[in-house]
């Protein structure tokens, strides 16, 4: 029997949600090390740096390198997100996996009519490469990528444009994140949120998160959004 469900769109991150990305990125970071003549960092340290976009994880990346001022330390923030970019860009999806049930969780959205897109902070280079390499393109109506918008999450910015692009009442949409970031991003927003256990989120505990629920993977999700109805959520005032 299909379910039918009360929320109309359904918006996804991609780091740590769909998609375990980590050795790519660890790859890409640590051979970005190695041109600059440093060590390379353990992939668990490198996870705990991912979720607010490639500068920050570049920035946190060189964080341990000797201190400079001014100008030079510019000079080696651009020249690591230069070389960072060009071993991405051979191993982007190179060893990243599927999550459990993501799939599934995908088609039963769609087969309960709730149209969906990711919202994520992987510049718009990179996210489409994978998605199309992960055999994901298709699910998705819109991709909102770090670049798209002025500000990335936790900045409700990049939430609102899907919404827009969706013609969707945030009240009536969910959000799906494993990070802080998706979970404040979709709260300023007034948007229903969940996140799920296994991502990322830059080392802390998911259970901190302010989210409607946790939920262990992508159709656990698909249940819920079946069970439960959106309820009207209040939305930080902003300066």
């Amino acid at each position: 029997m299909t379910h039918t469900s009360a929320f109309t769109v359904a918006l996804f991150d991609l780091d740590g949600t769909l998609l375990d990305t980590i050795p790519d990125l660890a790859d890409a970071v640590n051979g970005m090390r190695r041109d600059m003549g440093m060590e390379p960092l353990r992939q668990d340290l490198i996870a705990t740096y991912v979720g607010k976009g490639t500068p920050h994880l570049v920035a946190r990346s060189l964080s341990d390198a000797p201190p400079l001022a001014g100008a030079s330390a510019a000079a080696r923030a651009r020249e690591g997100l230069r070389l960072f970019e060009h071993h991405y860009r051979q191993v982007n999806g190179a060893r990243a996996t599927l999550y459990p049930d993501v799939r599934e969780g995908l088609s039963a959205f769609a087969d309960m009519g709730i149209r969906r897109a990711i919202v994520t902070n992987k510049p718009t280079e990179f996210t489409h490469s994978l998605l199309k390499r992960a055999g994901l393109a298709d699910f998705f109506e819109h991709v909102v990528c770090g670049d798209t918008c002025a500000r990335k999450k936790p900045d409700p910015m990049p939430m609102l444009h899907a919404c827009a692009l969706m013609g969707a009442d945030p009240a009536r949409v969910l959000a799906i994140g494993d990070s802080i970031n998706d979970a404040e991003a979709a709260r300023a927003a007034g948007i229903t949120v969940l996140a799920v256990p296994y991502g990322y989120n830059e080392g802390r505990d998911v259970r901190t998160l302010p989210v409607d629920a946790i939920v262990a993977t992508i159709k656990e999700a698909a249940l819920w959004a079946a069970r439960h109805r959106p309820e009207p959520k209040p939305i930080p005032e902003h300066s």
